[in-house]
């Protein structure tokens, strides 16, 4: 190949013929060569590589889509993603989809809009850009039974957790409809089992949980996983009700609390369990300034993660979800709703949900139970 043969005029998007024709191959070979096929040798491959390098080839989504009948474009609706967890839930299924060379739109729907009018706002705007699937992220049972209740009939994936007001398994016979439907999620009950068991391999058999914002499924399942395994474990666990997300509820919550136990001389739990690293980040500050020392008199466990739990004083013991995983898994389901593909496999499932991994990261926070004479 010479770098006359790939002079093009006029300033025109070369073909996939005009590739074929530089490499010397066929026109079928150069597309076996783009998807990847493994039907194709070694020495022809890195033709058709520097054939398509020379000339500059790009593949044309438009021509794709007239092929396929598809507009490969996904419809991604989400809410309240100024928290941690949909914030890079939304990052991770975009790059997800972009891997499979799709486009993602997508739709934010403000807290004002929760109800099912603004899912069926959305689904409208989707198809008039002929998606062909939507990936609808539903934090709360009132955005989950919207985003079920949507006016389509095209494939759904819906991110969310196993438990609210009602299991993800009970959720399509509470009005589903449409098209085929996925549920995938961060696997919290065993998350949640590790901390429990974390806490109990120390000698804590006294503990705080902190709940989140009612409403939010997060919230509900990572409280009733809590409780179930510390009620297995022995772990005696009181609930401090904070109906918030945020550090500065959880803060007052707490400086209320610790005031209560030790104006009355009751003992401080051993163990203070966060449903997020706001919340704990909050308790650690209502610790301190309490004179209660972390870990010696009090361990601090958080969910989530967040960027610089690592650096925090000491470094927080938390959850760690794996959140690119949700974009592969999502981007997989939908593939394979669309017939691309195998359904993708999940370590667990449970409640009708495939669950994508959290891990426990354990660090300076948690440390033995303090003894008690």
């Amino acid at each position: 190949m010479n770098g006359a043969s790939a002079k093009r005029s006029g300033g025109k998007r070369p073909s996939m013929f005009e590739v074929a024709r530089l490499a010397g191959v066929s026109h079928q070979t150069v597309s076996r060569v783009i998807n990847d096929s493994p039907d194709v040798s070694d020495a022809t491959r890195a033709k058709v590589e520097a054939a398509i390098a020379q000339l500059g080839y790009r593949r044309s989504n438009s021509a794709r889509a007239l092929a396929s009948n598809r507009s490969r474009t996904v419809g991604l609706i989400a809410c309240s993603i100024n928290f941690f967890g949909p914030i890079n839930t939304l990052a991770s299924i975009e790059t997800g989809v972009r891997r499979h060379d799709m486009f993602l739109s997508v739709a934010i729907v403000p807290r004002a809009e929760f109800e099912r009018q603004g899912f069926d706002s959305a689904a409208r705007s989707f198809s008039e850009q002929d998606v062909d699937a939507l990936i609808c992220i539903a934090p709360t049972d009132k955005t989950l039974l919207s985003a079920l209740r949507m006016s389509t009939t095209i494939p759904r994936i819906l991110l969310t957790s196993s438990h609210g007001t009602f299991a993800s398994d009970e959720a399509v016979a509470l009005g589903g409809t449409g098209g085929p439907l996925a549920f995938i999620g961060i696997d919290q009950w065993s998350a949640m089992r590790d901390v429990a068991t974390l806490l109990h391999d120390l000698g804590h058999r006294d503990a705080l949980y902190l709940t989140g914002a009612k409403g939010w499924r997060d919230a509900v399942t990572r409280h009733m996983a809590w409780d179930h395994y510390a009620a297995k474990l022995g772990i005696a666990s009181r609930t401090l009700d904070v109906d918030s997300w945020d550090a500065s509820a959880a803060y007052a919550a707490t400086t209320e609390a610790l005031d209560g136990y030790l104006s009355s001389g009751q003992p401080v739990p051993t163990a203070i369990v966060t449903a997020n690293d706001n919340q704990a980040a909050a308790v650690m500050r209502a610790l301190h300034e309490h004179g209660l020392r972390i870990p010696q008199d009090v361990s601090v466990v958080g969910f989530d993660d967040i960027p610089g739990a690592d650096n925090f004083y000491p470094p927080l013991t938390t959850v760690h979800p794996q959140f690119d995983q949700v974009g592969v898994k999502a981007t997989g389901a939908l593939l394979s709703l669309l017939g691309e593909g195998d359904a993708p496999e999940f370590d667990r499932t449970a409640h009708g949900m495939g669950l994508v991994p959290a891990d426990l990261a354990t660090r300076d926070s948690t440390g033995p139970a303090p003894s008690r004479g």
